[in-house]
């Protein structure tokens, strides 16, 4: 971050055993506050806000993410600032999708998402009320935050890549080959993954014959380092993931659940390589059906336009052509930062 950062502070915060948690998540339960901000709050990280905040004037203070959102409550008010909140998804709607995932790690697991799930439905959009402004990243978002809370001021600055530094991919190194890319700890990733390698690629070598599939992502849980072997290619975190890119023919994205949108997608569209997903999968970006990528909701319906990409040239070479052309006009960063400048320059002219 100090690439891009003029100053950067840390608070490293030391693992407590998840007893240590209960009596703080007891206190949160009773103030009706959602159980999971507590595992988000660090004493540390308030103490170094509480101080940087009294020496600097800042004109605008971003926080990223709900979870990250009661630091508002550290800022020094004797020096006022515009207040921003980044909600990256609607968090409450997030959770209540993961709750409901075939591919579950036991219904603790379950339970918990859909209880967070019911306490940020209250929590979030209420809370959001104390910043000047919020950032969405999707039109979606916006409108499921705005219906839970009216009088939220909601702006929409999507999520975007680097067109300069995703330049197109020659063809692919692998022609017969899958990728799919994500923080396997985040359930919605690593269902996908079990989704592709279990359902979708055995039906796919069907039509095609011997195909690799690359599971691209840190932390992968014991189920999906299991799925490595017999052409399935689990790789955990990497530095670098252009090298899997230039491998593989085609990114499949079988998500069923989630939230904000998806960067890998717009990654892949920035380095060529079509993209098969589903309609959460591509929920929030401005994509077209037919135009940009090819989306399938059902098994059978995913495996045949994996075919189709895998197979038809033309109709590989122009939905590439036409996406890479849509991350250049529409999501590249260097518009999107112009955009936010615009919304911070908003919010300071109405605070006077």
């Amino acid at each position: 971050m100090s690439e891009f950062c003029a100053g950067l502070i840390t608070a490293p915060e030391p693992r407590m055993h998840t007893l240590a948690h209960l009596p703080g998540l007891l206190r949160y339960g009773l103030a009706g506050k959602p159980l999971e901000l507590k595992f988000y709050y660090s004493e540390n990280l308030a103490a170094q806000i509480r101080q940087l905040t009294s020496t600097v004037q800042f004109d605008v203070v971003q926080i990223e993410n709900p979870y990250m959102a009661p630091y508002i409550e550290v800022l020094d008010t004797r020096r006022p600032s515009v207040k921003l909140l980044d909600l990256h998804d609607a968090t409450y709607d997030q959770h209540a999708q993961i709750s409901r995932l075939p591919y579950s790690y036991g219904a603790v697991r379950q339970i918990r998402f859909w209880l967070n799930s019911v306490l940020m439905r209250r929590w979030e959009p209420k809370y959001a009320e104390r910043f000047d402004g919020c950032i969405a990243v999707s039109e979606r978002d916006r409108h499921t935050l705005i219906a839970a809370n009216p009088r939220l001021h909601i702006d929409v600055i999507p999520n975007g890549v680097d067109t300069t530094r995703y330049e197109p991919l020659k063809a692919a190194e692998e022609a017969n080959s899958l990728l799919f890319i994500g923080t396997m700890s985040y359930p919605p990733c690593s269902d996908a993954a079990l989704l592709l390698c279990q359902e979708l690629l055995p039906r796919v070598r069907q039509h095609m014959g011997y195909t690799q599939a690359w599971v691209v992502g840190a932390e992968p849980p014991p189920v999906i380092v299991g799925l490595n072997g017999n052409g399935i290619q689990v790789t955990g975190r990497v530095d670098d993931v252009v090298p899997y890119y230039r491998k593989c023919a085609v990114c499949a994205v079988p998500l069923r659940a989630g939230g904000g949108t998806r960067l890998k997608i717009l990654e892949a569209m920035a380095l060529g390589r079509p993209v098969v997903t589903t309609k959460i999968g591509c929920e929030g970006l401005d994509v077209a059906d037919g135009e940009h990528l090819l989306i399938a909701d059902s098994v059978e319906l995913f495996v045949e336009q994996t075919v189709r990409l895998l197979t038809d040239g033309v109709l590989y070479q122009r939905i590439a052509s036409n996406a890479r052309r849509l991350v250049v006009d529409r999501y590249d960063w260097d518009q999107i930062a112009t955009k936010l400048m615009w919304c911070y320059s908003q919010l300071l002219d109405q605070s006077g």
